[in-house]
C-alpha cells in the first residue's frame, strides 16, 4: 500500500492452493485528528471477491487485540460485533486452519465464509499490523 499503509488483517492460503484471502485493508491515512481508519474487508476465492466498506474506531483496535488473544488460545473470536457495522468471526479447526466468516447483515445481508490456512505466526504478524494500525490513529 502506499505511503506506508498495511493490511490490519491479511489471512491467506499458502500459494499454490486454494488461494482463499480474507484482508481487511486501510485505505488512506486518518485525517489529523480523525478518528476512524478508513478501511474495506476483501473476500477472495478461485470463484467469489468482494469487499465491504468499514470505519475502524481505536475501540475496535482494542477489540481487535482482545480478539487476537482468544485466537492466541485457540478460541473462536467475534469482532466489530456490535451491530453497526460488518462482523468478522475466527473459528481455529483442528488442521491448523481457521474458519473465517464476514457477515454484512445490516447494509447487502451477504455472509461469506470459508476456511484459510495461514502461516504457523500469523497471530503475531497481526499484532504488528495492530500496532502499525494504532500508530495511525496517534498520528
Amino acid at each position: 500500500m502506499d505511503d506506508g499503509l498495511d493490511d490490519l488483517i491479511h489471512l491467506a492460503d499458502p500459494p499454490g492452493t486454494s488461494d482463499h484471502v480474507v484482508a481487511l485493508r486501510v485505505l488512506e491515512r486518518p485525517a489529523p485528528g480523525g478518528e476512524f481508519l478508513d478501511c474495506e474487508f476483501v473476500v477472495s476465492t478461485s470463484t467469489v471477491t468482494g469487499s465491504f466498506p468499514v470505519g475502524i474506531t481505536s475501540f475496535d483496535l482494542d477489540r481487535w487485540d482482545e480478539a487476537l488473544d482468544g485466537l492466541a488460545g485457540n478460541r473462536f473470536v467475534s469482532w466489530l460485533d456490535s451491530g453497526r457495522t460488518v462482523q468478522l468471526k475466527i473459528k481455529p479447526l483442528a488442521s491448523g486452519a481457521v474458519g473465517v466468516t464476514i457477515s454484512d447483515a445490516l447494509s447487502s445481508q451477504v455472509t461469506v465464509s470459508l476456511p484459510v490456512s495461514p502461516p504457523a505466526d500469523w497471530i503475531d504478524d497481526h499484532r504488528a499490523r495492530l500496532a502499525k494500525a494504532r500508530e495511525l490513529l496517534s498520528d
